[in-house]
């Protein structure tokens, strides 16, 4: 254990070796952390077996890998907070909240219960890792098109749900076949790392880019009707426009073809995708480097 103020401390593997003798009393507590593999549940179910053993009134997870935050409960004044990883693997931070200080006693005792959660921590960011590389384009670093095909079915049944808007943008990068036979493949790889990078630059943390195939890629917008996909892709389309690639001695200038469309209540995941894909095909026709709104 290494306490790095009274408040904050690592809980690591060395910490659990230590301890894991006395942790026979906590096997109900690690029997339900086997349970599953999300982060939310695993902190739930923890924070509700050590309850009446450190009483506290709330709690925060976070974890920047996946940038997740899991809270609940009532905020109040005093708090202690744990670095949590095994084997230097970040596992992210937990704190506990109540309205008086935790006792010396009690923050050993959490130290000690909190051995029972690094490993089904380290469990469950070994599996989301996992989905993350499967449905992680490995050049651009967006999404692929397995990750597209698996959001879109939920975002539309989430939007039909809760009646909110939902957008979709495609985006294509206008002459990419003449980048790769002028310049070469290395040059389009560049080509397609920075433009996925000048798209995201202008996204919400909720807005999703995947690479759906080619230099082809698709946005998508939870909560955004079509007015507010419209502006974004325009700010999309400007930005790469404003951008220049310098490859070897060449100084290149990139532009895209937009299309949007919007959640109509008779859309199925097809007929939302077709829409804007064609609206992309006539910015294609019409010039090029360019937006068009399905209508």
């Amino acid at each position: 254990m290494n306490r790095k103020s009274a408040n904050l401390a690592i809980i690591s593997n060395n910490t659990f070796e230590a301890t894991k003798a006395v942790n026979l009393d906590n096997y109900d507590i690690s029997s339900a952390l086997q349970t599953t593999l999300e982060f939310n549940e695993l902190i739930t179910i923890f924070s509700n077996k050590i309850a009446n053993k450190v009483p506290h009134s709330a709690f925060v997870y976070k974890n920047p890998e996946f940038k997740l935050e899991v809270k609940s409960g009532v905020f109040t004044r005093h708090s202690c907070n744990y670095a949590l990883k095994v084997e230097q693997q970040q596992l992210g931070e937990l704190k506990l909240m109540r309205n008086h200080r935790f006792s010396n006693a009690e923050l050993q005792l959490l130290e000690t219960l909190l051995c029972c959660l690094i490993y089904p921590l380290r469990n469950a960011t070994l599996f989301h890792q996992a989905i993350k590389k499967a449905y992680t384009d490995p050049l651009t670093q967006t999404q692929n098109r397995t990750s597209f095909d698996d959001s879109i079915r939920r975002e539309i049944s989430l939007a039909a749900r809760n009646a909110k808007s939902l957008s979709l943008i495609f985006l294509d990068i206008d002459h990419f076949k003449t980048i790769n036979d002028t310049y070469g493949h290395e040059c389009g790889d560049t080509t397609l790392f920075l433009g996925a990078k000048w798209i995201k630059e202008n996204l919400r943390d909720s807005d999703i880019v995947f690479r759906y195939g080619g230099e082809e890629f698709v946005i998508l917008l939870s909560g955004t009707n079509a007015n507010g996909a419209e502006l974004l892709a325009e700010r999309i389309r400007t930005s790469i426009e404003n951008h220049t690639i310098a490859y070897g001695m060449e100084i290149l200038k990139i532009t895209a073809s937009l299309g949007v469309s919007t959640l109509r209540n008779n859309d199925t995941v097809e007929s939302l995708v077709q829409r804007a894909d064609k609206a992309m095909y006539i910015a294609k026709k019409k010039g090029r480097n360019q937006v068009v709104v399905a209508r």
